[in-house]
């Protein structure tokens, strides 16, 4: 039996023609590789395609969140320069604001100060003569004039009402100041140290406080009365000899000290003050409202 299958594994049948029977036995079975590497290279780009695609998901997702928060951002920094915009635009009209009221309050110092040049002058023009001689003197520093007039222009000696003469230069001087409308003028008398020694001067001024005092109220009268200055805008003030220029030891700075001061300065609003009204006194029980308690008695010893 083994002989005969190794005869017929070493010779198979003859089909007649001198070649193997068909069939006389199975030939091997051949299987491809080339579909399953197909496979597996599809699975592997699939893979790596999904891999790709998630790493490219990610990414989008990530600049989308950072485009977002950049957005935001963007928009909140659009709403703070929003706002610093409007609040520096209130600002610049607040400026223009402040600008505008200094404007007008510089060209009203112009204009103030342009008067004041042209009272000056007009003092200066009117009593060229008194100021070549000494007996005036015309200063002005920034919104003040102020001139000096020596005594004996005004005044006899060791007396208080205004001179002839003395009439003459204050009504030039008055026909001035009753044009001015804008400044308060005080008229300050001043003496040297010399105490009052004649016995009816004496009577009349005990010291040179009333001696100067009388002089200054006499001027504001004169200026008044007679130059039609308003009233409203006078002042009148005694100095006695407080207020020196010049030195007391010699006659040069007595007689310079021995003056009325004329001085011109801007006008200070004045507000009425408010009177309150006193609240009526607390009542103890038993008291009968707007009767007064009686007084206890008190020890004096």
């Amino acid at each position: 039996m083994a002989r005969y299958r190794n005869a017929y594994v070493d010779d198979p049948p003859d089909d007649g023609t001198g070649g193997p029977t068909e069939g006389a036995y199975p030939s091997p079975r051949r299987h491809s590789a080339l579909p399953w590497v197909l496979l597996l290279l599809v699975l592997a780009a699939a893979g790596v395609g999904g891999y790709l695609g998630f790493g490219f998901y990610q990414s989008a997702l990530e600049q989308r969140a950072a485009a977002l928060k950049a957005s935001a951002e963007a928009g909140s920094k659009v709403q703070g320069l929003e706002a610093t915009r409007a609040e520096l635009e209130e600002k610049v009209k607040a400026l223009e604001s402040e600008k505008s009221s200094l404007n007008a309050a510089v060209q009203s110092k112009d204009e103030e100060l342009a008067k004041l040049k042209a009272t000056y002058d007009s003092l200066s023009d009117q009593m060229k003569a008194e100021i070549e001689k000494g007996e005036i003197r015309l200063s002005q520093v920034g919104q003040r004039l102020q001139v000096d007039l020596v005594d004996k222009i005004l005044f006899d000696s060791g007396q208080a009402e205004v001179s002839a003469g003395g009439a003459g230069v204050l009504m030039k001087i008055g026909g001035v100041l009753a044009k001015v409308d804008n400044r308060q003028i005080q008229v300050s008398g001043h003496t040297d140290d010399s105490p009052i020694t004649d016995r009816e001067l004496q009577a009349r001024f005990p010291t040179n406080w009333e001696l100067s005092a009388a002089r200054a109220v006499n001027v504001v009268r004169f200026l008044n009365e007679k130059a039609k200055v308003p009233g409203k805008r006078l002042v009148a003030a005694g100095h006695g000899q407080f207020h020196a220029v010049a030195t007391n030891a010699n006659h040069e700075g007595r007689a310079r000290n021995r003056r009325i001061e004329i001085l011109l300065a801007p006008e200070v609003e004045s507000r009425p003050a408010e009177v309150a009204q006193a609240a009526p006194p607390p009542t103890k029980s038993g008291a009968r409202k707007g009767k007064l308690l009686p007084k206890k008695k008190t020890s004096h010893r």
